[in-house]
Formats: C-alpha cells, structure tokens, sequence
C-alpha cells in the first residue's frame, strides 16, 4: 500500500533562515502548491491524506473543499505551524471536523517534532503520523523506534518510511537531493521489506523556492522545486500506476491493519 501524504500549513520555513514572509504570502504559497497536488492526484486519480494547520484550512477554505470533494482525507498538523500548546491537539481536531464536515482520526505534529501520547489519545485520534524513526543531526534521533507501525495505548503510530538496515529517510528532502532512480530503488526496497510505504511533502516545494534573497534557504532545500517538483512527482506517480502498486488514505489503511 503506498500512503502518500502532504503537511499543508502556513509557509513559514522562511523564518528558520533569517527571513521574513507575510502571513498573506505563506498561505497564498501554500495555496498554490496544493493546487498543483490535488491536480496530479486527479490525474492519477490517487487518494491521498493532507495533515492541515487549523489555520492554513480557516484561511484557505477552496483548499479544504477540493480535498473533500475528490476523496481525500483530512488530518490534523495542530492548529498554528510555528507555535504548539497541548490544547491545539483537540481545537484543531473539532475546527478541522466543522470545517471538513467529517471526523478527523488522525495528528502529525508540525516538523515531525516530539508530542505526549497520553495527550494525542485523550484529543480522540486514532492515529499518530508524527516519528521519523532515522538519524539526522540537529533533528531526529529516532534509530531506537521501530521501523514500521505499532500501536501505543489505543493510538497506532505510523512512522514515516525509512530504508531497511540503514534507516535512509524517505521524505521530501530525499526526493527532491537523490537521483530519481536512486529514489525509486529505495522505495522498492522499503516497499518489499514492509508492505506499505508512508511518506510526506509539502505544498511550497511545488511552487519556485529558489529566490535565495527571499526565502533563504541553502540548495539542498530549494533543489527541483517548483516545476521540477510538479514534473518528478508527476513521473513518480506514474512509476507508481504502472507497477500497480495500492493506494490510500492512511485512515483506510489503518482500518485495514485493526
């Protein structure tokens, strides 16, 4: 089963180098690249899970609709991206649901970031979508986590895909810095050693972050974004038809494994 998710939320990277983004533009930006996601979903007609800020969805509501309208799920990636109290764990859950006119099952905190357990089980999820269980310096530190789902307390945790044996990630960064191929290879093998595949982006890489002046942000961020981006996630896709590997929703997938 491939689980192809997408963090929408203000875009506020820019922040972390230096830089300073209105409000207007982080989620005009974000608007943008969510656009370009629900339109190759659509051409591939591929379920996928979208974790929004409370925020970006109050104030991006044609976002919101489209994801409802073409079959999609929606998560919950707390209520601001740049700050986090435990409350926003259940008052973006209930805006989220108001908005979506569904019910909401599933968290991922922002920047895959630590979040309490007890606190995401008492908020009412059925899922947490928040570890990423490799090594990155200055980040994560995670090698002692399992690999692949489990469950804590009535939450099942679903970390994002990493490589067997030597816990490669395979998040945005790694598809946006590793040759194409390369990419697909490790998938393969994430894919034959567990059975399914999680992995996330994020709206602002398919718009053109390579305006260094305003965004900031060193090569190996801005690398193939923008049409690049729309273009290798555009051929990934369809390496993805053409295998005819199962796609969904991770609340399906979740049901799937109860």
């Amino acid at each position: 089963m491939v689980l192809l998710s997408f963090d929408i939320e203000e875009f506020d990277m820019p922040f972390e180098y230096g830089k300073e983004i209105s409000f207007e533009d982080q989620i005009q930006i974000s608007i943008q690249g969510s656009h370009a996601i629900l339109d190759l979903l659509a051409k591939y007609q591929i379920a996928a899970t979208f974790f929004s800020t409370a925020t970006f969805a109050i104030h991006a509501p044609e976002i919101i609709e489209r994801i409802r309208e073409e079959g999609h799920e929606l998560a919950s990636h707390t209520y601001y991206h740049s700050k986090f109290e435990p409350k926003d764990l259940l008052a973006s859950k209930q805006k989220l649901e108001a908005l979506f006119g569904a019910e909401v099952y599933g968290f991922r905190m922002p920047r895959m970031m630590p979040v309490s357990e007890a606190e995401i089980e008492q908020a009412g999820y059925v899922y947490n979508s928040s570890i990423n269980p490799t090594f990155l310096p200055g980040r994560y530190n995670n090698l002692h986590i399992p690999r692949t789902y489990f469950k804590q307390g009535s939450v099942w945790q679903l970390p994002a895909s990493v490589s067997p044996i030597f816990r490669i990630p395979l998040f945005w960064l790694s598809f946006h810095n590793f040759p194409l191929w390369y990419y697909k290879h490790l998938f393969n093998k994430a894919y034959q050693k567990d059975g399914y595949i999680n992995i996330y982006f994020h709206p602002w890489e398919f718009t053109n972050l390579e305006n260094k002046e305003r965004f900031g942000f060193p090569g190996y961020v801005s690398k193939n974004s923008g049409v690049k981006m729309i273009d290798r996630m555009d051929q990934l896709m369809l390496w993805i038809r053409q295998k005819n590997l199962p796609t969904s929703t991770i609340i399906n997938f979740i049901n799937s494994i109860s």
